[in-house]
């Protein structure tokens, strides 16, 4: 069953609605703060290597969609996705026109928002709104949104953000215009799964109670150790996504808790990467943009 009650207003229940009617899987409930983390598992050897080449078929989460069908109803033209990652990369050529000139605040330090060194942040926006191209098959399901890049961690230890530079992020994001979904592909937890600080969840709440912004997060990727309950997945309003694979069962990793709405494909994600082509990945970060461009939609 979903787990729409936890949610008090219309547009994440209607979100999860659209999500089922895509094919992406209901979630089944089963019987001092640590730094934000991207919710990730690389694949196949764990490495890729920038520029990529690029994909010629269609992914497999692609596919599962009458594309046609659904673009002639909605292709997100209009909508705003911010996406607080690692930076998106505004040199990879299906996401450059995607990209907003607002949102490039620096909340790691010595970084920019169109920059991405390790490729989390290119993938995550790439999944949501990358423009066709006949080079590949694989396009962004919402393919008209915008993205609004927000570099929250950066490619060293000292460019890391915390649970503060993510409510800074959080609140810069609701209050830019246009900006309808907030994407967070990263979770933290204190030790023992405890909630972090009251500053992420005030900006948790000042997105989602006043702008009326829909937030979806990652849901983690323990669920095969474990398990902690992790945020801002956790808060209440914000649409916390785990993953599936292509048989629609829930992936071994992903958390397994009441709290997870919803599963989208997240096993064998392929998707941009910096300076063009493509790499696939593992993981609840490719979920949740997954579910973020149905919200554009």
């Amino acid at each position: 069953m979903l787990s729409a009650p936890r949610h008090r207003g219309g547009a994440v229940s209607a979100v999860l609605a659209l999500l089922c009617a895509v094919g992406v899987a209901p979630a089944l409930v089963p019987a001092a703060d640590a730094p934000p983390t991207p919710s990730v598992r690389l694949s196949a050897d764990g490495e890729c290597r920038f520029p990529a080449q690029p994909l010629k078929g269609r992914p497999w989460s692609l596919q599962r969609v009458m594309l046609d069908q659904l673009w002639s109803k909605a292709t997100g033209r209009g909508v705003t996705v911010a996406v607080i990652d690692s930076g998106v990369d505004s040199a990879n050529s299906q996401l450059t026109p995607a990209l907003t000139d607002t949102g490039t605040d620096d909340f790691a330090p010595g970084t920019h928002g169109k920059l991405d060194e390790n490729g989390h942040g290119t993938m995550a926006a790439g999944i949501i709104a990358a423009r066709e191209d006949p080079a590949t098959g694989f396009v962004g399901l919402a393919r008209e949104a915008s993205i609004m890049p927000m570099r929250q961690n950066g490619g060293t230890d000292t460019q890391k953000g915390n649970v503060n530079t993510l409510a800074a992020a959080i609140t810069t994001a609701a209050n830019t215009k246009d900006v309808k979904v907030i994407n967070i592909s990263q979770e933290t937890s204190a030790p023992g799964g405890a909630a972090p600080g009251p500053l992420l969840e005030q900006a948790i709440r000042y997105a989602i109670d006043v702008r009326d912004v829909v937030v979806v997060a990652a849901a983690g990727n323990s669920g095969d150790k474990d398990n902690l309950d992790t945020y801002p997945a956790m808060y209440e309003g914000v649409l916390a996504v785990g993953a599936s694979d292509r048989n629609n069962d829930r992936a071994t990793f992903s958390q397994n808790k009441p709290y997870v709405d919803v599963l989208a494909p997240g096993v064998d994600m392929w998707s941009t990467v910096p300076r063009g082509g493509h790499c696939s990945g593992d993981g609840t970060s490719f979920a949740a943009p997954y579910a973020s461009a149905v919200a554009a939609l």
